[in-house]
């Protein structure tokens, strides 16, 4: 009896085992993309369109983050008004320690510009559309009631997105532990 017993208990490891990879390996399938490849966040010297270019060549869904790698200059967050004006006193967030992780919340619209003073004009500025994943049912535009933004792509403005440098490790220890409270409800 005592056998049948460690069959059992091995069998429930096994399988908690399973649930726990799986969890862990659903919760780091995200993207991470540095922004602009090899030259970063940087003023560009002849392609005012080097950055939105870079964007449209990538897919970014929830759950993704971008990089942004920057010496002197710094990262604004803003609406769809201030980036097509280049404004840059109302910045929804802004970064200037030059290594910025930026995690994509949900899914829609997010305006990036530089902050230093002619930067934008320049093209130093960038919108990235989240998509939303195949297995996500989009909520229904009655339901969220979205802002319409002022001439952005598509025409809505969702807002931005909540950005927290310890989301991805809060998320990690969350699968652990739930991992650990479905070992330990299957061994009691």
């Amino acid at each position: 009896m005592a056998s049948l017993s460690v069959i059992h208990h091995c069998k429930i490891a096994l399988f908690s085992s399973l649930v726990l990879i799986s969890m862990v390996a659903f919760s780091a399938s995200f993207y991470q993309f540095q922004v602009g490849d090899e030259i970063g966040w940087t003023k560009p010297t002849d392609d005012t369109h080097i950055y939105n270019d870079w964007a449209e060549r990538n897919r970014f869904h929830v759950g993704d983050s971008i990089y942004f790698r920057y010496q002197n200059d710094s990262v604004l967050v803003v609406d769809a008004n201030d980036y097509h004006n280049c404004i840059t006193s109302n910045p929804i967030y802004k970064f200037e320690e030059g290594n910025t992780f930026f995690r994509f919340d949900r899914y829609g619209f997010f305006y990036f510009i530089s902050g230093v003073a002619g930067h934008c004009e320049a093209g130093q500025k960038m919108i990235i559309r989240v998509m939303v994943h195949p297995e996500v049912e989009p909520r229904s535009p009655e339901a969220s009631s979205p802002q319409l933004a002022a001439g952005g792509p598509g025409g809505w403005d969702l807002g931005p997105a909540l950005m927290n440098s310890t989301t991805r490790l809060a998320s990690y220890f969350m699968t652990a532990l739930g991992g650990v409270l479905v070992i330990l409800y299957l061994f009691m």
